[in-house]
């Protein structure tokens, strides 16, 4: 059955939905509170709903256990969310409909290049790399490489944007291509920001075992869930260029954007699963109060 996304959703009048989307990787931390509380605080300034989105697409990663933790952490804080979370793990088949239409564009490739490939066309000074530090797909370097004349179904592949192509389609479509960013819920502050989504390059979109990527995923899922702000943290900043040539191509709703800061650790990096930060777990078996968190979060 074709998918419905909701229309519309950045009209004024309608009142606003926003959404906390953790991964369950690991447990949560500081950085994840903060973005929650944020969402909460926009939600109650603008009268509007707010909802959890679970974003369990990698399942390998994804534990369940991890999923219960925080459920339970959310409950602890005592956040408002509605019930019943929205779990990735549950709609692949949409975002495989979102990946077929832009096929049916013309807009994607399957990348048979492996690792040891990608490294050797890149080694080479000046290549450049996009808004994360990642070095931009080397496609002329690869085009043998990528010939699905020369290589085995079977084996591992990327499914990739062509950003040449995906430009020339999306310009006669949103001619300036731009996100509005908003400085506070009752919509001060707001300022059209150019999305310039080719200093991304031929991103993944999906793999052949992998059913969508982050990009691809989370702009199909603000759709359906009629998301009207995405109140998120300040790293992901730069993707909104690359969300919002998804949504021109996809023929999907704008939301309007907020990025909050960031709480750093003592080596001045954000927070994170990945370097171990402290989580909330941890933080309430040492006595401190859901109040704490919140002083810790927004405070920083």
């Amino acid at each position: 059955m074709p998918v419905c996304y909701t229309t519309g959703v950045t009209n004024q009048s309608i009142r606003p939905v926003l959404r906390f989307a953790p991964s369950p990787t690991g447990h949560l931390h500081l950085g994840h509170a903060l973005s929650a509380f944020e969402n909460e605080r926009w939600a109650e300034a603008s009268g509007g709903r707010l909802l959890l989105r679970i974003e369990d697409i990698d399942t390998t990663r994804c534990r369940p256990e991890f999923i219960a933790a925080l459920l339970e952490d959310l409950a602890w804080l005592g956040l408002p969310f509605e019930p019943s979370p929205r779990r990735q793990s549950e709609h692949f088949d949409e975002y495989r409909q979102a990946l077929d239409r832009l096929a049916g564009m013309g807009l994607l490739y399957r990348s048979y290049a492996s690792r040891a490939e990608i490294a050797a066309a890149i080694d080479r000074p000046g290549h450049p790399r996009d808004p994360d530090g990642t070095p931009l797909y080397p496609r002329s370097a690869l085009a043998g490489a990528d010939d699905p004349a020369r290589r085995d179904p079977a084996e591992p592949y990327a499914l990739r944007l062509d950003m040449t192509a995906a430009l020339a389609k999306a310009g006669p479509l949103a001619p300036a291509l731009s996100w509005q960013e908003q400085a506070t819920p009752r919509g001060a502050g707001s300022e059209a920001i150019p999305a310039a989504p080719e200093r991304w390059g031929d991103v993944v979109l999906a793999r052949k075992e992998f059913p969508a990527s982050y990009h691809l995923a989370v702009v199909v899922d603000d759709a359906l869930q009629g998301i009207t702000h995405v109140v998120r943290g300040r790293d992901l900043y730069q993707a909104t260029g690359l969300h919002r040539l998804l949504q021109a191509l996809l023929g999907l709703p704008e939301p309007i954007y907020h990025h909050h800061g960031l709480l750093l650790g003592p080596d001045g990096e954000k927070l994170s699963k990945s370097a171990r930060s402290t989580s909330l777990r941890a933080l309430r078996a040492d006595g401190v109060t859901p109040a704490d968190i919140k002083g810790m979060a927004v405070m920083g």
